[in-house]
């Protein structure tokens, strides 16, 4: 799930009472579902969640994901960041808050660690789980690598891998007959030893190739 925010979100009221802990919806004051959202759009099927607070500072305070929204009823999450599902009477508020989840979820962003392929031979295709890794490259002779057709491998739109040359042996970017890699002025080579770059799926079977390259 992605958490979505917003810096216009409106504070507002339970229209109805949430009178049982396992109610999934909430209806809001009558024309405030919108600026409850602050303009924020949900994906369907709990891609997004926006998160709010019922009894905003009570000791009924809970924390709520909304995961859709129809106007001003709001399909929700009960009971999030630590808090418990409880009854909330008509007229309660409802506040957009920034809660312990979101703030654990950038933390461990900012520690997020970027996983690794070592590779060692002379040519090597990429897979489908090299999405969003470093591929590193190490040989003495000269190494190819490959971006197989996409109906080998389906990497969605929008991918990108990064590759290094790790040892003496250049490291040359080709695409399986089929598949066009773009980059400036035809550049397909890393430069040298340590040299990187970052493939970018832009199509079907067109990719870009950005970094330290050379023709």
């Amino acid at each position: 799930m992605t958490s979505k925010y917003s810096s216009t979100s409106v504070e507002t009221t339970l229209q109805n009472a949430i009178t049982t802990s396992g109610a999934t919806s909430m209806v809001v004051s009558s024309g405030t579902g919108s600026a409850l959202m602050g303009g924020v759009t949900l994906g369907a099927s709990n891609v997004d969640v926006f998160t709010v607070a019922i009894d905003v500072d009570t000791i009924n305070e809970e924390i709520v994901f909304i995961t859709n929204q129809n106007s001003d009823t709001m399909t929700i999450v009960r009971g999030r960041a630590g808090s418990s599902a409880v009854t909330h009477s008509a007229g309660a508020t409802v506040k957009h808050v920034l809660s312990s989840y979101d703030l654990t979820n950038f933390e461990s962003g900012l520690n997020e660690t970027i996983p690794l392929n070592a590779q060692t031979g002379t040519t090597y295709t990429l897979v489908a789980g090299d999405a969003g890794y470093l591929v590193t490259l190490t040989n003495a002779a000269s190494i190819t690598l490959t971006v197989p057709l996409n109906s080998s491998v389906a990497f969605a739109t929008g991918t990108q891998i990064t590759i290094t040359q790790s040892g003496a042996g250049t490291v040359t970017v080709a695409g399986a007959v089929g598949v066009t890699i773009n980059s400036a002025d035809g550049d397909l080579k890393l430069r040298s030893q340590w040299s990187a770059a970052t493939l970018i799926k832009i199509a079907t079977n067109s990719w870009i190739l950005i970094g330290d390259i050379k023709a």
